[in-house]
Protein backbone atom coordinates (compact mmCIF):
# COMPACT_ATOMS: atom_id res chain seq x y z
CA UNK A 1 0.00 0.00 0.00
CA UNK A 2 2.93 2.57 -0.53
CA UNK A 3 1.28 5.73 -2.29
CA UNK A 4 -1.96 5.51 0.13
CA UNK A 5 0.70 5.30 2.85
CA UNK A 6 2.00 8.09 1.62
CA UNK A 7 -1.17 9.56 1.52
CA UNK A 8 -1.72 8.46 5.15
CA UNK A 9 1.41 9.91 6.58
CA UNK A 10 1.04 13.56 4.50
CA UNK A 11 -2.16 13.76 6.11
CA UNK A 12 -1.03 13.12 9.61
CA UNK A 13 2.12 14.85 9.71
CA UNK A 14 -0.29 17.93 8.62
CA UNK A 15 -2.34 17.77 11.94
CA UNK A 16 -2.09 20.60 14.18
CA UNK A 17 -4.13 19.29 17.05
CA UNK A 18 -5.28 16.13 17.32
CA UNK A 19 -5.71 12.65 15.20
CA UNK A 20 -8.28 10.23 16.56
CA UNK A 21 -8.70 6.57 15.01
CA UNK A 22 -11.36 4.50 15.24
CA UNK A 23 -11.28 0.51 14.55
CA UNK A 24 -14.51 -1.21 14.71
CA UNK A 25 -13.10 -4.94 13.09
CA UNK A 26 -12.36 -7.99 15.30
CA UNK A 27 -10.38 -9.23 12.44
CA UNK A 28 -7.54 -7.47 10.26
CA UNK A 29 -5.50 -8.96 7.10
CA UNK A 30 -3.40 -6.50 6.51
CA UNK A 31 -0.43 -7.69 4.53
CA UNK A 32 2.42 -5.35 6.46
CA UNK A 33 1.26 -7.25 9.80
CA UNK A 34 0.51 -10.34 8.67
CA UNK A 35 4.71 -11.49 9.51
CA UNK A 36 4.40 -10.39 13.06
CA UNK A 37 0.30 -11.56 14.00
CA UNK A 38 2.16 -15.21 11.96
CA UNK A 39 5.31 -14.53 14.91
CA UNK A 40 2.82 -13.71 17.45
CA UNK A 41 0.40 -17.09 16.94
CA UNK A 42 3.49 -19.23 17.14
CA UNK A 43 5.31 -17.96 20.13
CA UNK A 44 2.53 -15.73 21.75
CA UNK A 45 4.82 -12.51 21.73
CA UNK A 46 4.48 -9.75 18.70
CA UNK A 47 7.46 -7.41 17.76
CA UNK A 48 7.01 -5.21 20.75
CA UNK A 49 10.14 -2.73 20.12
CA UNK A 50 9.35 -0.02 19.16
CA UNK A 51 12.67 0.38 16.97
CA UNK A 52 12.11 -2.73 15.30
CA UNK A 53 11.65 -2.30 11.48
CA UNK A 54 8.13 -3.24 11.77
CA UNK A 55 7.63 -0.32 14.29
CA UNK A 56 9.96 2.29 14.15
CA UNK A 57 7.96 4.45 10.83
CA UNK A 58 4.86 4.60 13.09
CA UNK A 59 6.64 5.20 15.83
CA UNK A 60 8.57 7.88 14.78
CA UNK A 61 5.41 9.37 12.41
CA UNK A 62 3.38 9.51 16.26
CA UNK A 63 6.70 11.13 17.98
CA UNK A 64 6.60 13.62 15.45
CA UNK A 65 2.98 14.70 16.20
CA UNK A 66 2.88 14.70 19.69
CA UNK A 67 5.86 16.97 19.23
CA UNK A 68 3.78 19.75 17.87
CA UNK A 69 1.65 19.39 20.19
CA UNK A 70 -1.16 17.05 18.72
CA UNK A 71 -3.43 14.58 20.67
CA UNK A 72 -3.42 11.46 19.16
CA UNK A 73 -6.39 8.82 20.59
CA UNK A 74 -7.22 5.58 19.35
CA UNK A 75 -10.59 3.61 20.26
CA UNK A 76 -11.30 0.02 20.07
CA UNK A 77 -14.81 -1.65 20.10
CA UNK A 78 -14.24 -5.26 19.99
CA UNK A 79 -16.45 -8.22 20.47
CA UNK A 80 -16.07 -10.62 23.46
CA UNK A 81 -15.06 -13.03 23.68
CA UNK A 82 -12.46 -11.64 21.59
CA UNK A 83 -10.51 -13.20 18.40
CA UNK A 84 -6.87 -13.77 18.12
CA UNK A 85 -6.64 -10.87 16.16
CA UNK A 86 -8.15 -8.73 19.31
CA UNK A 87 -5.72 -10.53 21.36
CA UNK A 88 -2.78 -9.99 19.35
CA UNK A 89 -3.47 -6.49 19.24
CA UNK A 90 -3.63 -5.99 22.67
CA UNK A 91 -0.42 -7.92 23.43
CA UNK A 92 1.26 -4.84 21.25
CA UNK A 93 -0.38 -2.22 21.90
CA UNK A 94 2.32 -0.78 24.50
CA UNK A 95 4.11 0.26 21.41
CA UNK A 96 1.05 2.87 20.56
CA UNK A 97 1.32 4.01 24.12
CA UNK A 98 4.99 4.21 24.02
CA UNK A 99 4.56 6.36 20.75
CA UNK A 100 2.59 8.47 22.43
CA UNK A 101 -1.28 7.59 21.78
CA UNK A 102 -3.52 7.11 24.03
CA UNK A 103 -5.81 3.87 23.51
CA UNK A 104 -9.43 2.91 25.13
CA UNK A 105 -11.17 -0.40 24.16
CA UNK A 106 -15.30 -0.72 24.30
CA UNK A 107 -16.84 -3.86 24.15
CA UNK A 108 -19.18 -4.18 21.51
CA UNK A 109 -22.06 -4.66 23.96
CA UNK A 110 -21.57 -1.36 25.70
CA UNK A 111 -21.33 -0.03 22.35
CA UNK A 112 -24.64 -1.17 20.91
CA UNK A 113 -26.83 1.80 21.46
CA UNK A 114 -24.20 4.18 19.66
CA UNK A 115 -24.58 4.78 16.30
CA UNK A 116 -20.90 4.59 14.28
CA UNK A 117 -20.14 5.01 10.61
CA UNK A 118 -19.82 2.26 8.31
CA UNK A 119 -15.97 1.56 8.06
CA UNK A 120 -13.17 2.81 10.35
CA UNK A 121 -11.70 6.12 9.90
CA UNK A 122 -9.17 9.08 11.17
CA UNK A 123 -10.42 12.04 12.61
CA UNK A 124 -7.62 14.92 11.47
CA UNK A 125 -8.16 17.78 13.61
CA UNK A 126 -11.74 17.81 13.48
CA UNK A 127 -12.08 18.80 10.12
CA UNK A 128 -10.97 16.06 7.51
CA UNK A 129 -12.14 11.79 7.44
CA UNK A 130 -10.50 9.44 6.32
CA UNK A 131 -12.22 6.64 6.24
CA UNK A 132 -10.27 3.09 5.71
CA UNK A 133 -11.63 0.61 3.70
CA UNK A 134 -10.99 -3.14 3.94
CA UNK A 135 -12.42 -6.23 2.48
CA UNK A 136 -14.55 -9.12 3.98
CA UNK A 137 -11.28 -11.05 5.27
CA UNK A 138 -9.82 -7.73 6.42
CA UNK A 139 -6.84 -6.69 4.03
CA UNK A 140 -7.30 -3.32 2.46
CA UNK A 141 -9.76 -2.80 -0.15
CA UNK A 142 -9.52 -1.03 -3.72
CA UNK A 143 -8.95 1.98 -2.82
CA UNK A 144 -8.42 1.63 0.55
CA UNK A 145 -8.76 5.23 1.68
CA UNK A 146 -11.10 7.58 1.12
CA UNK A 147 -11.33 11.24 2.45
CA UNK A 148 -14.15 13.01 3.36
CA UNK A 149 -14.64 16.55 4.32
CA UNK A 150 -18.01 17.48 3.87
CA UNK A 151 -19.30 19.16 7.54
CA UNK A 152 -21.91 17.22 8.08
CA UNK A 153 -20.28 13.80 7.77
CA UNK A 154 -17.09 15.30 10.16
CA UNK A 155 -19.83 16.19 12.62
CA UNK A 156 -21.52 12.97 12.53
CA UNK A 157 -18.34 10.44 12.86
CA UNK A 158 -17.09 13.13 15.74
CA UNK A 159 -19.90 12.98 17.78
CA UNK A 160 -19.54 9.10 16.87
CA UNK A 161 -16.22 8.74 18.12
CA UNK A 162 -16.49 10.48 20.96
CA UNK A 163 -19.24 8.87 22.38
CA UNK A 164 -17.30 5.96 22.46
CA UNK A 165 -14.28 7.54 23.75
CA UNK A 166 -16.40 8.45 26.60
CA UNK A 167 -17.59 4.56 27.35
CA UNK A 168 -14.20 3.08 26.54
CA UNK A 169 -12.15 1.63 29.05
CA UNK A 170 -8.12 2.83 28.79
CA UNK A 171 -6.02 0.35 27.53
CA UNK A 172 -3.99 -0.27 30.73
CA UNK A 173 -7.41 -1.42 32.05
CA UNK A 174 -8.89 -3.18 29.89
CA UNK A 175 -8.61 -7.45 30.31
CA UNK A 176 -9.06 -9.32 27.33
CA UNK A 177 -11.62 -11.99 27.81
Amino acid sequence: MPQNELRFNDLLEAVQNSAVHLEMRDVYGVGDEADDFTQWQETGRPDGDPGSAYWAPWVDLISRAKGRGVAVRRARIVSEPVTDYIRYEHAGTHVNVYAGEQVRWLTRRRAADLLHPGCDLWICDGAQVLFNHFTGPGDWASPPLELRTEPGIVKQCVASFEAVWDRAIPHDQYEIR
